[in-house]
């Protein structure tokens, strides 16, 4: 039978023991959770825009909704092919009758630059409805460019360099060589509202 003395100091090495072990847990957890947290702050200033106190800034742009990054001139229909969400964002989007109708009747030759990333959740949103609305107005005057960046904002040939935005997606209108307007990030009221808007 173990003495008082020996029953002691059997408690106090165990104690000693199961606070090392706690302290190494706390340390092990502690660590874990700051290295998680790095990607998300990577994920949040590399988003849909550079500004940093962005309203809604890393719930609207650090959920990654899937990992295919498309850069340079992108054609819609690999949009809808590739892309998750694409077909239903495009098919499911109720265009404005009223405002289609004035897109029909541009006569003017114009063209709409649309600078996207395929990574940021900002574009998966509004990207489809924009392609639905084109469709619906239907006008050989109307052409348009989809242009996509990485994280960076960049595209190998430098192509949406060119027109200084910050925030995607940009839909940028011109006519003549000249810029009309531009429709940055989400909708004043809707994309086709906002595009006669810039029209008008």
């Amino acid at each position: 039978m173990l003495e008082y003395s020996q029953v002691q100091y059997f408690l106090l090495n165990r104690d000693i023991i199961m606070h090392n072990n706690v302290r190494t847990l706390l340390a092990t957890t502690a660590l874990f959770f700051s290295t998680q947290m790095l990607p998300m702050a990577a994920s949040a200033n590399s988003g849909c825009a550079f500004e940093k106190d962005q309203q809604g800034f890393i719930a609207t742009c650090s959920e990654e909704k899937q990992e295919v990054i498309l850069t340079g001139v992108i054609q819609p229909q690999t949009l809808t092919t590739e892309l998750p969400g694409y077909t239903e964002g495009f098919t499911n989007y109720q265009v404005d009758a009223q405002a289609i109708d004035v897109l029909k009747a541009i006569k003017e030759p114009t063209q709409i630059v649309v600078i996207i990333g395929t990574w940021c959740p900002d574009c998966h949103r509004e990207t489809p409805h924009f392609m639905r609305i084109i469709e619906a107005a239907a006008n050989p005057n109307i052409e348009v460019e989809y242009i996509g960046v990485d994280r960076s904002k960049q595209d190998p040939e430098g192509l949406a360099a060119k027109y200084a935005f910050s925030r995607i997606p940009t839909f940028i209108v011109k006519q003549q060589g000249k810029e009309l307007g531009r429709i940055v990030e989400r909708p004043q009221a809707t994309l086709e509202a906002d595009l006669v808007e810039i029209l008008k």
